[in-house]
């Protein structure tokens, strides 16, 4: 039995996206319902969900039993109001629905062998279901409220309207409750296990298991021949000087998480790669870019400024409308021009795309973080690259085009890849392989006691600059991201770093630090966070107040002592300097200058060198302030490292402080005689870890008011 409460779900024309409550999940569950039917060893397959009698929808919803083929069905249960209710406001109404759905049973044939719920709402109704039939629960989560929560916070709701509008405690404890009851819990990612479910209190990894969903095989294919004669075919033609040159195509939203525009500068600066290949780049719809929302206006402007500052006229097609039905013939296109898929994003959980790719015939280059991983150690049908780093993207790709017998070997290794792995038949069989032991009881889960936490978020963070204090001493760095892992369910871990984002990650990757919970970039102009990169969108409109940059720029750049940095250094909210203090003129006179222009803002000066210009409401020591607000974590149990000039007003006021030994003196000097600022006797990383020995910082941190034993 499958247990789906919400959305709209019947056996034909899937309305996928008419509402938030009908994505991924609701095609998920049919076709999952469909394969495990089809199965030798599965005699019968329900899937529950909502019975909904609606004017405003197709009667289809309201049909008590749908047959979904042989041995399936789809079976609607009464619960609730008649019509269609989000599945925010479902949860009062899940006690009927269970009760209904024991009625139901008991005119059944027989009962279940095996409940398998899916989301949170699914997983309270399975959780009371199984009990009381005394079968195992097997659980897939799709998305998790404490993962939601951090991108509703993003998008600048209040935590009392998050709560209001979407009841995220009461979804949260039932992810908790079935977390603690489920014998299997399905994901898509080995990543999605440690960087998601890790943080839940009933977290159980020996009981997790990877089961990616399965692809469509008739709709993503092979080049049949016929590609080139499509209207969409000739559409990309008109871009191109030269079509039939092999293709590389890129698809995804204009995200700037996706990093497309890396794939373009590797592209545009390799001259053998350019006289290969075309580039395709393929970012969603548009008629008007400036109808965009902000990011994806930004993106798209980047990639018109590239392909003129590379001259891709002729070589590179950015085509504005594609539709459902032209997502398979991109890649058959690509495959049949002998081509390749590059996904460059910098963060990427699951990678759908490489998947159908793959089941194109189409080799793929994708980024060596989350699902890629997984799916080119499955397939075999490509390479990973730092996506960071344009110089090996375009070696990378040079190198794929310009061996026919390693791309061919490639091509084959995805197609029997993905019908190994990620075809819906692989993917029942290896489900059936996981759930027979729970079933002929011939493997009984350990049960194991587990600690809930008194709050359900994080109660405390620590806030780190990245080159003076997590530079310098990998042993003592090594140290501090384990002690943080180990702590990470109720204190939150952030970075806070004058870099861009890219520059950013890429450091980090270099010396090993993790993902952190909170990312603060560009001198803290812009704030992101985990798992996903999610980009805090309200806090740009708050900090564009009276920015005028081009200002700025008119009163800074004829002023002596002071360069502009490279443009790779600039951001929106950002304008960077050298400074020279013996030619320059002092900070007091820039910001006198400043101001008699009609200018607010923010001048910082970092090791001496550096100087940066932000909105007047922009720092570290805001978006700190900003996140700490959010999160409701108050700033007496925020601990921030700090080195230099920038990092003060981080500083300064209630949080707690280190300043670490190998600090820029003359900068910090003046903070030397605060009380809650702590002057740590040893350098980098080995500093921090003196500050939350000196702070008792992580006390009480997993103190348990209460035991809950799994069932």
């Amino acid at each position: 039995m499958l247990i789906s409460v919400h959305g709209l779900i019947r056996s034909h024309d899937l309305e996928l996206g008419r509402n938030a409550d009908t994505g991924g999940q609701t095609l998920y569950v049919v076709e999952l319902a469909r394969a495990l039917a089809k199965h030798p060893s599965v005699a019968q397959v329900d899937l529950l969900t909502r019975r909904i009698d609606d004017r405003e929808l197709s009667a289809d919803y309201a049909r008590p039993v749908e047959s979904l083929g042989e041995g399936a069905r789809i079976v609607r249960i009464e619960a609730g109001p008649r019509g269609y209710i989000s599945k925010e406001a479902l949860w009062d109404h899940l006690d009927e629905f269970v009760d209904n759905a024991l009625e139901f049973l008991r005119t059944a044939a027989r009962p279940p062998h095996l409940i398998h719920s899916h989301y949170a709402d699914g997983g309270y109704v399975g959780i009371r279901l199984a009990g009381l039939l005394g079968v195992p629960l097997v659980h897939t989560g799709h998305s998790l409220g404490r993962v939601k929560r951090r991108r509703l916070l993003a998008q600048g709701l209040s935590a009392e309207e998050i709560e209001t509008r979407y009841n995220l405690t009461r979804r949260i404890e039932a992810e908790e409750d079935t977390l603690a009851v489920a014998e299997r819990v399905i994901t898509s990612t080995h990543q999605e296990i440690e960087e998601q479910y890790e943080l839940y209190d009933h977290y159980q990894p020996e009981r997790m298991y990877v089961i990616p969903p399965g692809t469509n095989l008739e709709r993503f294919r092979p080049p049949q021949g016929d590609e080139n004669e499509t209207p969409f075919a000739q559409e990309l033609r008109r871009f191109l000087r030269e079509p039939d040159k092999p293709m590389i195509l890129a698809l995804s939203r204009p995200d700037p998480r996706k990093n497309i525009n890396t794939l373009v500068t590797a592209y545009g600066e390799s001259e053998r790669l350019r006289k290969m290949a075309n580039l395709v780049v393929v970012a969603g719809n548009r008629d008007d870019i400036e109808d965009l929302e902000e990011g994806a206006q930004e993106v798209l402007k980047e990639l018109l400024l590239s392909m003129d500052r590379y001259d891709l006229y002729g070589q590179l097609a950015l085509p504005k409308h594609h539709d459902w039905d032209d997502v398979p013939l991109l890649y058959r296109l690509a495959a049949a021009s002998g081509g390749v898929f590059v996904n460059p994003a910098l963060t990427e959980p699951f990678g759908l795309t490489l998947i159908e790719a793959a089941a194109s015939g189409l080799p793929v280059l994708a980024t060596e973080d989350g699902g890629p991983i997984d799916i080119l150690a499955n397939c075999q049908n490509g390479r990973l690259i730092d996506p960071l780093d344009s110089d090996a993207m375009a070696t990378a790709l040079f190198e794929m085009l310009s061996d026919p017998e390693a791309w061919a070997r490639m091509a084959a290794n995805g197609l029997a890849g993905v019908r190994r792995h990620y075809a819906w038949q692989a993917h029942a069989q290896r489900y059936v392989e996981m759930v027979m032991p729970l079933i002929q009881r011939t493997e009984i889960p350990i049960s194991r006691p587990t600690l809930r936490r008194t709050r359900a978020y994080h109660d405390r963070a620590l806030f780190s600059d990245l080159d003076q204090n997590l530079l310098g001493d990998s042993q003592a760095l090594k140290r501090l991201v384990e002690m943080l892992r180990e702590h990470r369910k109720c204190a939150a871990f952030g970075i806070a770093t004058g870099r861009r984002l890219d520059s950013a990650l890429k450091l980090m990757k270099k010396v090993g630090i993790p993902q952190p919970d909170v990312l603060i970039t560009s001198g803290g102009t812009e704030i992101y966070y985990s798992p996903k990169l999610t980009a805090d969108t309200a806090w740009p409109r708050h900090i564009d107040y009276q920015w005028t940059p081009h200002v700025v720029r008119r009163v800074l750049d004829a002023l002596p002592g002071l360069r502009l940095q490279p443009r790779i250094e600039q951001s929106r909210f950002k304008i960077s300097y050298y400074i020279d203090p013996a030619t320059a003129p002092c900070i007091e006179e820039i910001n006198s200058l400043l101001h008699q222009a009609g200018v607010a803002a923010n001048v910082l000066v970092s090791f001496g060198q550096f100087l940066d210009v932000l909105p007047v409401r922009a720092s570290k020591g805001f978006a700190l302030r900003h996140v700490a607000e959010r999160w409701d974590i108050p700033l007496e149990r925020v601990l921030v490292a700090g080195g230099s000039g920038a990092d003060e007003d981080m500083m300064r006021g209630n949080t707690l402080a280190v300043v670490v030994a190998n600090r820029h003196h003359e900068e910090l000097s003046q903070l030397a005689d605060i009380e809650q600022i702590y002057f740590a006797q040893q350098a980098h990383a080995a500093g921090i870890l003196e500050a939350l020995a000196h702070y008792d910082f992580f006390e009480g941190c997993t103190l348990p008011r209460r035991e809950v034993k799994s069932a």
